[in-house]
């Protein structure tokens, strides 16, 4: 006899469904899994027959033989436990194959019978609402997860017996009840706030200008002037996430089983170590997983100490900054997986760190500094819009007892500016002034005589590359939205200007 149970796995960050086929038939008492499984998905064997025998369930004395369809892509994970136990049992007798048609079943089994919780599951589910599906069944522990979900019924199963029992009718289960999203502030649930940065205005008004363009920045200064700290505060000034980039953060931090709670709804902030690995930061492994770049999807990616970071691992940015998601090809098949980041990067403006210090003398002779501000490939410089100096703080700011502008009145400003971007590009995919192509520069940062004229001597005096013209612009539209100005005037190209110290000769 042959059963059919409907499960699900994850391909990138989206679900799609899996047949699992279940037939008993004479010979060698013994399980085989087919349809590319991986290990974990071959161990399933030994968990489902004790788990089954555990349970005080009869274990079919038969040739039992799964498959998992669709049989050409690799499955991965112990997600099918479950409903490889059900089939089994279904094909058996014990369950009638018609109470599990509809149900898409989800669960790793111990070797007593309890239901483990999985990685994925919000996203499965969102794949069983969209396939019109009956309900789901997944593990007690995914449940908040899953919550957000609407429009299916969710049930939560401890353990083999109660989803046999349910699915049987003779037990009753309440199904999970879908949760909303509240309005939470971007000061929700952080501790940190720009009040408690001393000094440094003209740097936190930079961060303000990146915060309200989507624009990626690098601050460099001496070890101790707050580049950290700063860096921290950005996503308590960044607007709430909207229910669309809630769910699709979770889904990728579901994937990974990084899940504690129910739903995101706080900007992820990430900080990966200078020796992380490419693979690490935009992802990979034989089965590609995402990285730190989408880890840090629709929140902030922060790269401390960015020249100690691996030459190879700063060019495979280069992808995501461009495009807001990475792609990775293996021979299994390719995936892609979403990074739409705020970069925040920071360095020392030399090995020591005190290059243009004017208390401590600097040690570094022009080539070893050369050689370290080098390490910063010109395409990577490319893709960050603002270099920002963040000086040394003195004893008057340190010792001030006043706090600085609060980060509710940042995102206040920040989130109307935002919103005039939205308004400006609605009808296109990405929606900040950081992402304007050359049609749209031509469209909405046309030059007044004055602006081009300091342009050109920005160019022409100043050591400005060409390659910081459109950056440029970028960032002056958005010092243009900040003023609640429609056009962009002399004074936001030489504000936006001075955002561009790595372009001056005088650094290298």
């Amino acid at each position: 006899m042959v059963a059919l149970v409907h499960s699900g796995a994850v391909l990138g960050i989206d679900g799609y469904p899996v047949e699992v086929e279940v037939n008993l038939s004479q010979g060698l008492p013994g399980m085989s899994i087919v349809g590319l499984p991986d290990a974990a998905v071959k161990e399933s064997s030994d968990r489902v027959s004790a788990a089954i025998r555990n349970t005080q369930l009869a274990l079919p004395v038969r040739r039992i033989t799964v498959n998992l369809a669709p049989a050409d892509i690799r499955k991965e994970g112990s997600a099918f436990d479950l409903p490889i136990a059900l089939g089994i049992l279904a094909a058996s007798g014990m369950i009638d194959n018609e109470k599990l048609k509809g149900w898409v079943i989800l669960g790793e089994l111990s070797l007593d019978g309890r239901v483990k919780p999985i990685k994925g599951g919000l996203s499965i589910t969102a794949m069983a609402r969209e396939k019109g599906m009956k309900g789901v069944l997944l593990p007690a522990q995914n449940a908040a997860e899953v919550s957000v979900i609407d429009g299916i019924p969710i049930y939560a199963i401890e353990n083999l017996p109660q989803a046999l029992e349910f699915l049987c009718g003779e037990l009753e289960l309440q199904p999970v009840k879908p949760e909303t999203q509240q309005e939470v502030s971007s000061l929700s649930g952080y501790e940190l706030d720009f009040t408690d940065v001393k000094g440094q205005h003209h740097v936190k008004r930079a961060l303000e200008i990146a915060s309200s363009g989507g624009h990626n920045i690098l601050l460099i200064g001496p070890p101790g002037s707050g580049k950290s700290m700063l860096a921290k505060r950005i996503p308590t000034i960044l607007p709430s996430m909207t229910q669309d980039e809630s769910i699709t953060t979770t889904k990728i931090h579901s994937i990974l089983g990084q899940l504690k709670n129910g739903l995101l709804n706080l900007r992820p902030f990430r900080s990966p170590h200078h020796t992380i690995s490419d693979a690490g930061l935009i992802g990979g492994g034989r089965v590609p997983m995402p990285g730190e770049v989408s880890m840090a999807h629709n929140g902030v990616l922060f790269l401390d100490e960015l020249p100690e970071f691996k030459r190879n691992v700063l060019e495979v940015l280069r992808q995501p900054l461009e495009e807001g998601e990475v792609s990775i090809s293996r021979a299994a098949g390719s995936v892609t997986y979403p990074a739409n980041l705020m970069l925040v990067a920071a360095m020392n403006p030399c090995p020591c760190g005190y290059r243009f210090d004017p208390k401590r003398e600097c040690g570094c002779s022009p080539a070893v500094i050369k050689k370290y501000v080098g390490k910063i490939s010109g395409p990577l410089l490319d893709r960050i819009d603002l270099h920002i100096e963040v000086p040394a703080l003195n004893y008057k700011d340190l010792s001030s007892e006043s706090g600085g502008e609060p980060s509710s009145a940042i995102a206040q400003r920040v989130e109307q500016t935002r919103n005039i971007q939205l308004h400006r590009f609605k009808n296109g995919e990405k929606n900040f002034n950081a992402n304007m192509n050359a049609k749209q520069l031509k469209a909405f940062c046309d030059l007044d005589e004055a602006s081009k004229k300091i342009m050109a001597m920005a160019i022409d005096k100043l050591g400005l590359s060409a390659r910081a013209h459109d950056r440029i612009l970028k960032v002056a539209r958005t010092i243009a939205d900040l003023a609640q100005s429609e056009h962009v005037e002399s004074e936001h190209i030489a504000e936006a200007i001075q955002y561009r110290s790595l372009d001056r000769e005088s650094w290298f």
